[in-house]
């Protein structure tokens, strides 16, 4: 069966090792993607930003929230599983400190199921796509939520209305 799918390898040593600071285009979409394993974000900022989004990345969520709060992205791709802030804890915080923002979750652990399921206890519902993803699945999931952004903001809700979904996630 022949493969048709191409995707650009991108030698390690071309991955950025420095934190670099860069103004997102304002005419798309802007992505926070966070991942304590810079391979992975940095690779993920990349596919996304050669398809058409702007990118900004993090490596902890403490740092993404900062990110998030000074420039709002309009999604935010966070592992679940890190040092510090889970990505979980990460999501609830910006659910209520950056609403417009939409969220995905993604893990590679089986671990996740109890922070998941605390989460839901607290009144957040959370789905997770499992690692690896591959680039199309990643791309289908942006444009879908990205879509259910832009959706949301042709109406209006109270701030405090806890029916409309604030964060969403890959499953």
């Amino acid at each position: 069966m022949a493969n048709n799918l191409k995707f650009e390898v991108v030698p390690v040593a071309e991955v950025p090792t420095e934190d670099v600071v860069a103004l997102p285009d304002k005419n798309k979409p802007l992505i926070l993607i966070v991942d304590d394993e810079r391979i992975i974000a940095d690779t993920l900022s990349m596919i996304l930003s050669r398809s058409g989004f702007s990118t900004m990345t993090a490596y902890d969520g403490l740092a993404a929230l900062e990110i998030a709060r000074s420039t709002p992205p309009d999604l935010v791709i966070s592992d679940v599983m890190m040092p510090g802030m889970t990505g979980v804890e990460l999501a609830i915080t910006l659910a209520q400190s950056v609403p417009t923002c939409r969220i995905l979750l993604f893990s590679g652990q089986a671990a996740t199921v109890d922070l998941l399921e605390k989460a839901r206890e607290a009144g957040h519902t959370f789905t997770t796509l499992t690692k690896p993803v591959h680039p199309t699945d990643m791309l289908k999931r942006v444009s879908e939520c990205l879509s259910q952004k832009n959706a949301a903001n042709l109406q209006s809700y109270p701030v405090d209305d806890s029916s409309r979904p604030a964060t969403y996630a890959l499953n």
